[in-house]
């Protein structure tokens, strides 16, 4: 069911003009796309609504657009030379290669699932008087789920930190784990793969010296911490956001845009004292999931997931997940990364970044709350909980993406009901009004039905239709995408009635 949903939004996504396959006319390159003329605009509007949110909306966060090109050293600090690395592992018959990681967790998954479907099957049986709590931890098979998922992820954590990759692949023979595609349980080795993208800089090959696409955006906050610092007058605590591309080398790159070579994140760091870091990472892990919220995608749909294995930075990192039709996946990481990033280009850059704090007269290396986003993931997020299909009471069907309003790659489309009698004038006078805030759309071709049809399927909130009796006393028919209901509005008030719906900032104020 849900595999069939999530192949009718991907070609959803293309015959609407969202997302195409890159290169499409030479076959394409796999696990790169282009996003099309309202793919363009939702990932626009998204992108805004974070970067309002962060920087307009924080006065002591600002933002930066570094370069994708950085000095190779910087990856050599950062740690990604080295330790940049996925584990990956081959399916010897269907020769398929999956993530060795995702494999197992995955696994678990499945287990913690089983409990999710225990624990609604006895909340509908025993109604009010349902202790959740109490049933987790005395139901006999919860327990049994429970503890299978302990003694897993143990035996897996203990192999990543360890980097024991032989101890990784065992774990997926003794839990009995088969190839997805093909159900054979015939694995090769686990191996380690670096994910960046490396070229050549310099105009003879010979003297060129290689450098890195870089695989995240963090970096380049962190290099420009100083000349931010000073030149904005910045006091602790203080934020540098960012969006960006960034690229890796993904070997498994599948489910459409949530797995990408060529991707685009929006990140932020926010520099704090030693020992408040805490403090603010649980103020922004709130903060961050208010924000997915506040867009209107039902809350279910998201959920906090704690890292079992924290890098060796990091002293607190959680994922916020969404519910995609395969399943929850990360959207969103927040991480307290400690003072590891600016004391390893401290070392080897031998520059001091360090922030002179006038209350406590003494200089420390900042510490650092990150929040990074994938903004692909997020599109990708907004689209599978916007598709719809829909019967309607005269037994038509509809495809209909409600998106919300504000994010809209169109905000209102305007229509003449025929191509004569200066309806056409009419329709361009309001549309040629509204396009100074908004993006509009103007249409006169096929029946009205069939207008509705496509605004419907592109998710334009608001169309306006103009009849002849607009010519009469200046009003319109304005319909509305969720319910499909219609009214009659005066002409003057049709502005301040889309403004309202389509406004970021009653979104931002929540």
């Amino acid at each position: 069911m849900s595999e069939d949903l999530f192949k009718k939004i991907i070609a959803h996504a293309k015959e609407y003009g969202f997302v195409f396959q890159s290169s499409e006319i030479y076959d394409g390159l796999s696990a790169v796309y282009d996003y099309g003329q309202n793919g363009a605009e939702l990932k626009k509007n998204i992108r805004e609504y974070w970067w309002k949110s962060m920087v307009q909306m924080n006065e002591n966060i600002v933002g930066i657009d570094a370069a994708i090109f950085m000095h190779p050293t910087t990856w050599k600090a950062s740690g990604h030379v080295d330790a940049f690395n996925d584990p990956l592992i081959d399916n010897k018959d269907s020769k398929k290669r999956y993530r060795a990681d995702v494999l197992i967790e995955d696994y678990m998954e499945k287990i913690q699932e089983k409990i999710y479907k225990e624990v609604a099957k006895a909340a509908k049986r025993f109604g009010d008087s349902f202790d959740e709590k109490m049933y987790v931890d005395t139901n006999p098979r919860v327990v049994g789920y429970k503890e299978k998922i302990a003694e897993v992820r143990h035996r897996y954590v203990e192999a990543l930190e360890k980097s024991d990759l032989a101890e990784i692949k065992q774990i997926i023979i003794d839990l009995e784990i088969a190839c997805p595609m093909s159900g054979s349980r015939n694995w090769t080795d686990v191996r380690q793969f670096n994910l960046m993208f490396a070229t050549e800089m310099g105009a003879m090959a010979e003297g060129a010296s290689t450098i890195y696409l870089r695989p995240e955006t963090a970096q380049g906050i962190f290099v420009n911490f100083l000349n931010v610092m000073k030149t904005g007058r910045m006091k602790i605590p203080f934020g540098i956001a960012q969006v960006g591309k960034a690229f890796r080398n993904e070997i498994v790159a599948r489910q459409f845009i949530f797995r990408m070579r060529e991707f685009e994140q929006m990140e932020m760091q926010f520099f704090v004292r030693p020992g408040e870091e805490l403090k603010w990472f649980e103020h922004w892990k709130e903060l961050r999931m208010k924000w997915h919220q506040a867009m209107g995608i039902p809350a279910e749909k998201y959920r906090f997931h704690k890292h079992d294995k924290l890098a060796h930075y990091a002293n607190a990192a959680f994922d916020i997940e969404f519910e995609f039709p395969f399943g929850f996946k990360e959207l969103e990481g927040i991480h307290s990364r400690t003072d590891f990033d600016l004391k390893q280009h401290e070392k080897h850059s031998g520059k001091k970044l360090q922030y002179f704090d006038p209350e406590l007269n003494e200089n420390y290396v900042p510490y650092v709350v990150e929040t990074s986003i994938g903004l692909d993931r997020t599109f990708l997020a907004v689209l599978s909980s916007a598709y719809a299909e829909e019967k309607l009471d005269d037994g038509s069907e509809r495809t209909v993406l409600r998106i919300p309003d504000f994010l809209a790659p169109f905000k209102v489309a305007i229509f003449p009901l025929t191509k004569k009698d200066g309806l056409p004038g009419k329709a361009m006078e309001i549309f040629n009004a509204l396009r100074f805030d908004h993006m509009c759309v103007y249409e006169e071709k096929d029946n009205i039905g069939k207008r509705y049809r496509r605004q419907d399927a592109i998710g334009t909130p608001f169309c306006i239709t103009v009849d002849h009796q607009t010519l009469e006393d200046n009003t319109v028919t304005i319909r509305y995408r969720d319910t499909m209901e219609q009214e009659r509005i005066p002409v003057d008030k049709v502005p301040a009635i889309v403004a309202e719906k389509v406004s970021f900032s009653k979104v931002l104020a929540e």
